[in-house]
């Protein structure tokens, strides 16, 4: 597999343009190799380390206090996990995650696989809806047990955007709030549009022409696109979506040609082989 961060371009006239933050983009990418599709990765989406951790370690006296922590990603449980203060025992609460990468970081980081709620790796989607679906029986019955009025809390750990903002959806904390908990919200990170070099912005160029097809598991690195890439002809490029609300965002902003693939990493590589 050419790897666009090696100096060279893949000789292959089709392959799948990996768009993930790297160290995502990588593994994914040979994931996807190992299932017989070809790959180069593009990293859209930089992550970087909070300029003021403050309020992240702050976040973390109170862990054991919450229901559970939802994880939006596999970044914001290393970010997260990486500030526990020094003494503080790993957290004994409930973690959420929205698909087994997250759910990898999570046991990685010495996370309990008991107390892991997320969707399984066969699952159609990965996203808020299916992590719903599994912890709104066990938020009901959390409400129905609180004291008044006190209010069960759950924290999600997320990134924020290159101005400081929250990043990301806020449809789970809105149902959390319906349900009766408390929701609060800790930034563990920070993402930022990438800063492409020669090698990388001549991949991009080749790509959007060459018949490559480019998967975005989020619409942000897709937005980033057109930032750093802003005269790509997109009209005539192939995106490959992971999620129907993505895919939608794509062919608003131009992409000659949209499909939907699923999110797991092996019907994943069938989806993208049969539509070759």
């Amino acid at each position: 597999m050419a790897l666009a961060s090696s100096g060279s371009l893949a000789p292959a006239p089709w392959r799948v343009i990996v768009t993930r933050p790297e160290l995502e983009a990588r593994s994914w990418a040979d994931a996807l190799q190992a299932r017989g599709v070809v790959c180069d990765i593009l990293p859209l989406i930089e992550i970087t380390t909070l300029p003021e951790p403050a309020a992240l370690v702050q976040a973390w006296q109170a862990v054991p206090d919450h229901l559970a922590l939802m994880f939006v990603s596999a970044n914001a449980v290393r970010f997260f996990m990486a500030a526990r203060p020094a003494g503080l025992p790993l957290p004994s609460c409930r973690a959420w995650s929205t698909g087994p990468g997250t759910r990898a970081a999570l046991l990685a980081a010495g996370w309990s696989e008991g107390l892991i709620d997320s969707p399984h790796e066969d699952a159609p989607q990965f996203d808020s809806e299916a992590l719903w679906a599994l912890v709104a029986q066990r938020v009901q019955v959390a409400v129905a047990c609180a004291l008044a009025p006190s209010k069960p809390s759950v924290l999600i750990v997320r990134g924020a955007d290159a101005r400081g903002q929250l990043a990301g959806r806020d449809w789970l904390a809105l149902q959390l709030e319906n349900a009766g908990l408390q929701v609060l919200q800790a930034m563990a990170y920070v993402r930022h549009a990438p800063v492409l070099t020669p090698v990388q912005q001549s991949l991009a160029r080749q790509a959007v022409g060459d018949g490559s097809a480019w998967l975005f598991s989020s619409s942000e690195a897709a937005q980033h696109l057109l930032q750093v890439c802003p005269s790509l002809p997109l009209a005539q490029a192939w995106a490959l979506a992971t999620h129907p609300r993505i895919a939608q965002r794509l062919r608003q902003t131009g992409w000659g040609r949209v499909d939907l693939v699923p999110a797991g990493v092996d019907a994943q590589a069938q989806s993208i082989k049969s539509l070759t």
